[in-house]
């Protein structure tokens, strides 16, 4: 990808294992975040969920990515990941399939996305529940920890739907 590529220019799969161009966001405010069931931040799902209801017709897409990387919190298959998530905490923001964001096998959203906004550490992602805010534009403006709550998220996401 070259320095000009932008969210919109990758495709991922669902969870239900059909393709999604991200150009389909086009316009949006994404907050990308990659998630597992297993993990002491697990409960964020409810977060992430209360942003996407508060702002999604604002223009905010909330896009989960499962990533088993990170101490195996992640074991299941697709259909067991969106149960758990769709059960536990009413997920309805769309989720992907499992993906890596490290290594030879990241996804290339993933590789763009550490390429764009290092964290603390250097590009790596370095645990479950990393979110990425992407502007309007399809650019990343921010990249939050894993110890960032959603809703302290809020006031970020409001200035990226205003712009």
């Amino acid at each position: 990808m070259s320095n000009s590529a932008t969210v919109l220019d990758f495709t991922a799969t669902t969870i239900n294992g059909d393709p999604q161009p991200l150009n389909a966001y086009a316009g949006k405010v994404l907050l990308i975040v990659n998630v597992a069931s297993k993990c002491g931040f697990t409960p964020q799902y409810e977060g992430l969920e209360e942003l996407w209801r508060r702002y999604r017709d604002d223009g905010l897409v909330v896009l989960g990515f499962p990533c088993d990387q990170f101490g195996e919190q992640e074991p299941g298959s697709e259909a067991e990941i969106a149960d758990f998530c769709s059960t536990t905490y009413s997920v309805s923001f769309p989720m992907f399939a499992k993906v890596d964001v490290n290594g030879d096998d990241a996804h290339p959203l993933y590789a763009w996305l550490r390429a764009e906004q290092s964290g603390l550490l250097g590009g790596a992602i370095r645990w479950n529940f990393i979110k990425f805010l992407v502007g309007r534009d399809g650019t990343v403006v921010k990249r939050y920890g894993s110890t960032t709550k959603p809703a302290k998220i809020a006031g970020d996401i409001d200035r990226q739907l205003a712009a």
